[in-house]
């Protein structure tokens, strides 16, 4: 028999109550900085290829990785390297069945963006 109310009902109640979830927000940045860091990877490429070709051309990829831009998205690369490796071995953990529990979760999350960030920062500092 056809649902005749459904046309009534809202399509996702659950949109209007949700709260975002430290978990759900690290998970999806994961997989942000994975697609970011195919990107960056691909200008690091260019820069090699530049190198190979000739030197203007080289020149030209050189300016655009050494400029504030091509220094902000290095940076950011960096960041984003660091917070998909350690966010890898919170995965590793959990696949070993540890720190499943909700408050082991938050606390490896917090690790995960908090030591991204200062690894990130020991990086720029050292090299």
């Amino acid at each position: 028999m056809a649902d005749v109310n459904r046309g009534n009902r809202p399509l996702s109640p659950h949109i209007s109550i949700y709260r975002p979830q430290l978990t759900s927000m690290t998970s999806i940045l994961t997989r942000i900085t994975g697609n970011a860091l195919l990107v960056s990877s691909l200008l690091v490429v260019w820069w090699f290829l530049a190198a190979a070709s000739s030197p203007e051309y080289f020149a030209l990829a050189d300016a655009v990785l050494t400029s504030w831009f091509g220094d902000l998205v290095m940076t950011l690369s960096l960041w984003g390297l660091w917070y998909h490796t350690l966010a890898g071995v919170r995965h590793l953990i959990w696949d070993q069945g540890v720190g499943l529990d909700l408050e082991t979760a938050y606390k490896l999350g917090y690790a995960v963006i908090g030591g991204s960030v200062l690894l990130t920062l020991l990086t720029i500092v050292i090299i």
